[in-house]
């Protein structure tokens, strides 16, 4: 497959039109108050851990209504604290202070979301985004799973992530230092132990059957559009082979889709991850908030310079993935050469 750009030719312009960007963003960036680059998203972390005491008691009333609302809350504070959360601390988005972006990154990727926080800054910042959409480092394929039917996999596969993320995290522990994998191992412990206990202790299940099975749910609430939102933005755009990946705006602009602005997924997942993935990958380290904020520049500029700005709805991307599986989830993609972007 090739595709031809009207961009400039060759890295000098390449680099040129990424300076000329990131110039526009900065100065939006500069113009910005803390609460707009960092405090917004700080704010709905914040509520989020606020909120899981009162839906911890919805779960010992016996009306079915205020139960089922407890397991909401907890579900979509989860998937906050555990994908919003971890994103933004991962990337060091959420202070700019080191030390706080070391602390932050093991309480949301180690306690709350029962991963490692090493493998995940190095799966997710330095190849998925260093090499977006490079077959065999950053091409989402830690994601296919051709093992399975289109339908298992869209509709009964996100059940098993809850399940399947710490025993990931386990596994990846034999790559790292003793005294990382103690830790790690403390930390996941802590936070599912954590969850189980008050589930005994302060919402009132009798068994731990029903506690565990209660976990399950609400870690599985938000599942489905979590797996979908990770193959939707990535797969099925242009792929590129290792010795002749693009300059890192066409790389970005030809690679990544927007979603549209979904409230739920723009709460719990972060505006970066839905509406604003391009803008994510341009600049990753930029909060949610300040994604969102300068969408209208990058999306003016990329337009103005003729380049790809991909958007499509979750609707029809479901429907393409659903109908086009073996090609984009079980095929080898084909490579895509820009003549002269290389």
């Amino acid at each position: 497959m090739e595709a031809a750009g009207d961009a400039p030719a060759g890295s000098r312009g390449a680099e040129a039109l990424l300076g000329e960007l990131e110039a526009r963003v900065q100065d939006v960036v500069r113009a910005s108050s803390w609460w707009e680059r960092h405090g917004v998203d700080c704010a709905i972390l914040a509520l989020s851990l606020l909120a899981l005491p009162p839906g911890f008691l919805c779960l010992r009333s016996e009306n079915l209504l205020v139960f089922a609302l407890g397991i909401t809350v907890l579900g979509v504070c989860h998937y906050t604290l555990t994908v919003k959360g971890s994103h933004l601390a991962t990337h060091g988005a959420l202070t700019e202070s080191k030390r706080w972006s070391k602390i932050w990154m093991l309480f949301f990727v180690e306690v709350c979301t029962s991963f490692t926080a090493e493998y995940a800054k190095y799966g997710h910042v330095k190849m998925h985004h260093a090499y977006t959409n490079v077959l065999g480092l950053g091409d989402s394929s830690t994601w296919r799973l051709p093992c399975l039917n289109r339908y298992v996999y869209m509709f009964l596969a996100p059940l098993l992530i809850p399940v399947l993320t710490p025993l990931v995290a386990v596994e990846r522990l034999r790559e790292v230092e003793l005294k990382t994998a103690l830790r790690t191992l403390g930390l996941i412990s802590l936070g599912l132990y954590s969850h189980y206990w008050v589930l005994l202790n302060v919402s009132g299940f009798q068994s731990p059957g029903s506690a565990l099975a209660c976990m399950l749910i609400t870690r599985s609430l938000l599942a489905h559009p979590y797996l979908h939102v990770n193959i939707f933005q990535h797969i099925g755009l242009p792929m590129f082979s290792r010795d002749k990946k693009p300059r890192r705006i066409h790389m970005m602009s030809l690679g990544v889709l927007n979603l549209p602005r979904l409230p739920v997924l723009d709460w719990a997942f972060g505006h970066s991850l839905i509406s604003c993935h391009v803008e994510h990958h341009l600049f990753p380290r930029l909060s949610d908030n300040m994604c969102l904020k300068v969408k209208p520049v990058v999306s003016q500029f990329l337009h103005e310079k003729q380049l790809p700005y991909n958007e499509d709805s979750y609707l029809a991307r479901f429907r393409l993935f659903l109908h086009r599986y073996e090609e984009f989830l079980v095929q080898t993609p084909p490579i895509t050469e820009l003549v002269g972007l290389q």
